[in-house]
């Protein structure tokens, strides 16, 4: 609203007053009319576009891990699903082949007669071989006992395996429609960014799309104090060395460090693009340690230090619902993947909200 209006209080709270906002800020360029006043709605100043886009993309980060988590959901129920639908294949052949040699069993039976074996004793000429014959013929029916045990237990498993496999289908169809929810929210925000982002003239956008890619945009994540010369230094250089504590955090920050300049992709674990706890996963499977997807679950993932007990290779946690997460590397700074438009960089640890950090062991 312009500066001399005085702002209308609204009956709105929470997130319909948030989307109410945007709406009113992406529609803001068109000729919209004041209630009954003839006059066409003031254009957003580029400052409030700013704040309105950052608060989006802050949006669309916790969006981004609810996606990866959902994802991560998904692909394990999916894993689960194939594990069990190959392992019900086997079986199958298993119990084809069972069935196969009780019926050769069966076959062999019935070509050779149903005579009582008295009858066939005192009618053979040759009883020491009848005798024999019929030890034989005794060990093939414990091997038809043993094909029928064989044939009813991999009924029994096969049964089994598909049952499992139908719950572990419906777990898997559920788990993705989660993920299509959490992707279309993460796409709706993006999309508002960008619909904000048109209101802007071409001049002011690629000013602020530069800012951004710098990391010198005055925006929410720009540090106190901090010179947009200074910031534009740290985004590309580590000053000085790193001495990290020990072997495995040394090896996740010099591959967080060769990460540096790479793009921000919503859902991206690398090589060629990343998202922000997608970045700091890679960085420490190269050391040698398996960390969960998301943000939520890598703060759980080692022991909780305090800001002040920060050492290289913590993982360091920000706003109030643990939706970013960057590598530590000592001096204040850390690695990070920020947002889209803004590449893997370097930046200082107080520019955004500090949630909490974790020791990776």
């Amino acid at each position: 609203m312009a500066a001399h209006r005085k702002p209308k209080q609204s009956p709105l709270g929470g997130q319909a007053a948030r989307t109410a906002v945007t709406l009113a800020l992406a529609s803001a360029a068109t000729a919209t009319v004041f209630e009954g006043s003839g006059h066409a709605a003031p254009r957003p100043t580029p400052a409030q576009v700013r704040t309105e886009v950052d608060r989006l993309y802050e949006q669309a980060e916790v969006a981004t891990e609810k996606y990866d988590g959902a994802k991560e959901k998904a692909d394990r129920a999916r894993a689960a699903f194939d594990r069990l639908r190959d392992e019900a294949a086997r079986r199958t052949e298993r119990l084809n082949r069972s069935r196969d040699a009780l019926g050769a069993i069966a076959a062999a039976q019935y070509r050779s007669g149903g005579l009582d074996p008295a009858i066939q004793l005192a009618l053979t000429s040759d009883p020491d071989q009848y005798l024999e014959r019929a030890a034989l013929a005794e060990k093939a029916g414990e091997r038809q006992a043993v094909a029928v045990t064989a044939v009813r237990r991999e009924l029994a498993a096969v049964r089994r395996l598909r049952g499992e496999s139908e719950g572990r289908l419906r777990e898997l169809r559920t788990q993705e429609a989660e993920l299509r929810r959490q992707k279309a929210a993460v796409q709706g925000k993006l999309n508002a960014a960008r619909t904000l982002l048109a209101t802007l003239t071409a001049e002011e956008r690629a000013r602020y799309e530069a800012a951004v890619a710098t990391g010198t945009h005055g925006g929410a994540d720009r540090a106190p104090g901090a010179t947009g010369v200074d910031r534009a230094d740290r985004s590309s250089a580590i000053r000085g060395p790193v001495t990290a504590p020990n072997a495995r955090a040394a090896e996740a920050i010099a591959f967080a460090q060769a990460q540096l300049g790479k793009p921000y992709v919503w859902g991206a674990t690398g090589p060629s693009a990343y998202d922000c706890s997608g970045l700091t996963q890679a960085a420490w499977r190269a050391a040698g340690v398996s960390l969960p997807r998301t943000t939520y679950s890598q703060i759980n993932a080692g022991s909780r230090v305090s800001r002040s007990e920060l050492a290289p290779g913590d993982l360091v946690f920000f706003y109030s619902g643990i939706s970013h997460v960057g590598l530590y590397i000592g001096g204040g700074q850390m690695i990070h993947a920020p947002r889209p438009g803004a590449p893997v960089r370097i930046a200082p640890v107080d520019e955004m909200p500090f949630a909490g950090a974790t020791r990776v062991s």
